[in-house]
């Protein structure tokens, strides 16, 4: 059977008594665990929810996150992990999208989530943790409830069915869905078990956000397959999760390089009990070895496994062995089991050892494609390959080296941001000419947003005006951090824009 469900119900038989999934100090066990879903699936079919239908999640790192995907999936439904940094008009567009019958969020998110609903008919039933404030909502618990005690057959779904929609920034100006399947993750998982070693001793603990695939998926659910543990932090803080590593003792931990960075910026972490880390994943960022010498400072009986992957495969399809960590610096490593990857010239042309092309991926854990957008598709995937846009090399030893990505994504604090997306705002204000968006160097985020603007003729406007223009119609992290008004934006005699030269000036 390819449904992921199914996946608990077999560890709720071999590894009943074992802590599942944590969050502060609830703990569930598999056997807690397999329990509570077979009582929201109840919940969900018999509010309406029906194969095929996708079930929108917009909540923080909490139990009802898993519980919610787990129920979804063994009823053959699918869900639609949001980003709670996103704009209501954000969640409005990709909510459209994706055609989602059903919503689960918490109090904070629910006045916006009115707000949005109602441009949305097929969004049916809206699901709230706490206390609905009237009737159009569920709460939770009550649904739950009303399911105890009865149990639902596990859909025998096809192995390239949905389990999960996630919509990356891509780079273009609308977000796109990412279609994965149930093949597509649990191929990503047995890679994962295999490539980390894991087993049912393991605990992953996740404070990047379950939105996200290096939060959901690297190691994540991997760690669930293999009968490990989940311990969840709400949300991101240094010092807090410094203190669940001393009080929980995981095994693996994904850090984005931002969370890292202020991992080690911790009065005293060097000092801090990390001994139960064997490894954490990374990646987005060169490795130089100054901040490997800091990691290993901080976190000395881990290896730093430096990895490449994407939403669109599932995360992590090369890691840096905890062999050549140091040896191989730099590098991302080398493909995870099942999975190929190649450097190939502008015409799919496999490039020799060292030279620089574009890095394309292939195997069961990529993507079949991007909902409702065959035009995208067909770019992305080309002769089977998923072309990523990242520019590498693959050394004489197979050992494969970023040196570029796409240049209009900017990666802050490990979110995309697509470059279109943030000038498709700019250019809706009605004294912007012209808007080019670029990436430039921050100490804390890594890089942000910064914009380059034409103004009408006797605009009045200037950048703050444009910043809180902004700010009303975007996430916080994609608002441009600088904006700076200019006579023309340069460009080549095609009328391209020279980004390259704005980058320049950024820094």
């Amino acid at each position: 059977m390819f449904n992921f469900a199914s996946v608990l119900e077999q560890n709720s038989h071999r590894f009943g008594d074992r802590i599942a999934v944590s969050e502060g100090d609830r703990e569930l066990t598999y056997r807690d665990l397999q329990s509570r879903v077979q009582s929201t699936s109840f919940a969900l079919r018999n509010l309406g929810v029906r194969p095929g239908d996708i079930v929108a999640i917009l909540l923080y790192n909490r139990v009802e996150f898993i519980e919610t995907m787990l129920a979804a999936n063994r009823i053959g439904a699918a869900v639609l992990p949001l980003n709670y940094r996103l704009s209501p008009a954000e969640w409005q567009y990709i909510l459209e999208h994706s055609d989602a019958r059903a919503i689960v969020t918490e109090e904070e998110f629910v006045p916006a989530v009115d707000t949005v609903a109602k441009s949305l008919p097929n969004l049916h039933y809206k699901v709230t943790l706490d206390r609905p404030a009237d009737s159009t909502w569920h709460e939770y618990d009550i649904l739950v409830g009303t399911g105890r005690g009865r149990t639902t057959e596990i859909v025998d779904v096809a192995a390239d069915s949905l389990q999960r929609l996630m919509y990356t920034s891509g780079t273009t100006s609308r977000p796109k869905g990412v279609i994965i399947s149930h093949e597509n993750l649990i191929w990503k998982n047995l890679a994962h078990i295999l490539e980390f070693s894991l087993n049912a001793e393991d605990n992953t603990l996740i404070c990047g956000p379950l939105y996200h695939v290096g939060g959901m998926d690297l190691p994540g659910l991997a760690t669930f397959h293999a009968g490990g543990r989940l311990s969840l932090v709400r949300k991101f803080d240094a010092a807090g999760v410094a203190d669940s590593i001393e009080k929980l003792r995981p095994t693996n931990i994904w850090l984005a390089p931002s969370m890292m960075n202020a991992l080690l910026q911790l009065p005293g972490i060097a000092g801090r009990d990390t001994s139960s880390i064997r490894f954490i994943t990374g990646g987005g960022e060169k490795m130089p070895i100054p901040l490997l010498d800091r990691i290993s400072d901080a976190f000395p009986s881990a290896w730093f496994a430096d990895a490449h992957g994407l939403t669109e495969t599932v995360s992590g399809d090369t890691v840096n062995d905890a062999a050549h960590m140091r040896s191989k610096v730099g590098s991302v490593g080398r493909p995870v089991p099942h999975v190929q990857v190649a450097v190939v010239d502008e015409l799919g042309v496999p490039v020799e050892a060292g030279e620089l092309g574009e890095i394309v991926v292939r195997g069961p854990k990529v993507m079949t494609g991007y909902w409702r957008d065959e035009e995208a598709t067909r770019k992305a995937i080309r002769n089977g390959w998923f072309h990523t846009g990242d520019i590498g090399r693959l050394d004489a030893d197979g050992y494969l080296y970023i040196e570029d990505r796409k240049k209009d994504m900017i990666v802050s604090g490990g979110e995309n941001i697509a470059t279109p997306e943030v000038e498709r705002v700019l250019y809706e204000h009605p004294d912007v000419v012209e808007a080019a968006v670029v990436g430039m160097p921050d100490a804390r985020w890594g890089e942000v947003p910064r914009a380059f603007v034409v103004l009408r003729a006797g605009s009045g406007a200037d950048s703050e005006t444009l910043k809180d223009f902004c700010r009303r119609r975007l996430a916080k992290y994609k608002v441009p951090a600088e904006i700076e008004c200019i006579e023309s934006l340069p460009r080549t005699p095609s009328g391209k824009v020279l980004k390259r030269i704005l980058r320049e000036t950024s820094g």
